[in-house]
């Protein structure tokens, strides 16, 4: 798991600003129903508990953003969370973030709340976070 969880943090650290370590990581992948869904460029890290599940974090290389890993992360992991008993997918993405909005909204999410100042930004303000669900039930891409 130590390897796992170091692998995943350095790809975090090129994908994000404020990257989580590898002892987040795997702390993380300890607790039940954590698991992590990897390719060379990217992974989705997600938790079930009961009917629901969470994507914690999903990470794209910057040089293979736009070439459809992203959507082939969420649709595996939508998939995956669907056979571990999920009904419903839940995530949290900054609102101003366009391009995860946008992967969100082809992969099937809907609004589903807000958390005002979630996000902390480096020039010291914060960005609500939109909380974004989708229903497994249904046909899974």
């Amino acid at each position: 798991m130590r390897e796992t969880a170091a692998r995943l943090a350095a790809l975090h650290a090129e994908a994000f600003a404020a990257p989580w370590d590898a002892a987040a990581f795997e702390a993380l992948l300890g607790q039940a129903g954590v698991f992590a869904l990897e390719e060379a460029d990217g992974f989705i890290l997600l938790r079930t508990v009961a009917d629901e599940a969470e994507i914690l974090t999903l990470a794209v290389r910057p040089a293979a953003r736009r070439q459809g890993l992203g959507a082939r992360l969420v649709g595996a992991g939508s998939r995956a969370a669907a056979a571990r008993g999920a009904t419903r997918l839940f995530l949290e993405v900054a609102e101003d973030n366009a391009p995860a909005l946008a992967l969100y909204a082809a992969a099937g999410f809907v609004g589903a709340g807000r958390r005002p100042g979630y996000y902390a930004r480096p020039d010291g303000g914060r960005e609500d976070a939109l909380i974004l669900a989708r229903n497994l039930t249904a046909t899974l891409p």
